[in-house]
């Protein structure tokens, strides 16, 4: 069954990892998916791996003539939006407070926050009424992490974000859910500055908190924003949905 048959969707960070998965999964489901990403040959391959209903628009989200210029290519091709997955973010490394630095708090917070807040105004124009906004959030807004304060504060304004814009878009019947997912195997792991030993302890570490006891994949969480993205939620909004294999549960 085609659950986005015809919908068009923007899926910001669509050249790898979760936004990746999703992007497949939502032409699967017959959607047409404009997909960005900061690194062109990695794009262009994520393109080439999801097919002719995919189009790449090279750009950070944190610069907004980045946005402006991917939501003209929208216009120009499509013309509409129905679906916006604010997927872009992350945290560079782990720091702990005594340690973090102005450029850490600046690039975290502009990349999370602030790019993902424009990524969604930017695209209201283009947005139809009844459409969707799916917010990339994490269970570290909810749970301490050793390291990670700067990175929870930016995914708790992420959940923050969801609650204030449903009520900001309810007479537009625009739906707006966060998902937050548990820690989850994707090439942005390696980015936490860690040694391969360092690496593998973190990961036991990690899924020794999770009563799942593994990493998830990134097409779980693909699974759940098709759900939210499709007319299977029709009555939901303003969540988070946890997709954390229980580790915030309990």
């Amino acid at each position: 069954m085609n659950r986005l048959e015809g919908k068009i969707a923007v899926i910001t960070g669509g050249n790898s990892g979760i936004g990746l998965a999703t992007a497949r999964r939502f032409a699967e489901e017959g959607a047409h998916v404009f997909i960005t990403g900061r690194r062109q040959n990695e794009l262009d391959a994520a393109v080439r791996q999801i097919g002719k209903q995919a189009t790449g628009v090279q750009g950070d989200v944190s610069n907004l003539a980045d946005l402006d210029r991917l939501y003209e290519t929208v216009k120009r091709e499509k013309g509409r939006i129905d679906v916006v997955f604010a997927n872009a973010g992350g945290g560079d490394a782990l720091v702990p407070l005594g340690a973090i630095s102005e450029e850490l708090f600046d690039t975290t917070f502009s990349r999370n926050v602030k790019g993902l807040l424009f990524t969604v105004q930017k695209a209201l124009p283009l947005l139809l009424d009844g459409g969707s906004i799916i917010l990339n959030a994490s269970i570290a807004a909810s749970k301490g992490m050793p390291g990670m304060s700067v990175y929870s504060a930016t995914k708790a304004a992420v959940r923050s974000f969801a609650r204030g814009w449903t009520v900001d878009l309810k007479a537009r019947k625009i739906r707006v859910n966060a998902i937050s997912p548990g820690p989850i195997d994707t090439p942005g792991v390696k980015s936490l500055g860690l040694t391969e030993a360092q690496l593998e302890q973190f990961k036991t570490d990690i899924v020794g908190a999770v009563p799942l006891a593994r990493m998830g994949r990134a097409d779980e969480i693909a699974s759940a924003a098709l759900f939210l993205a499709s007319d299977d939620s029709s009555y939901v909004t303003g969540i988070e949905l946890f997709v954390d294999g229980g580790m915030a549960q309990i």
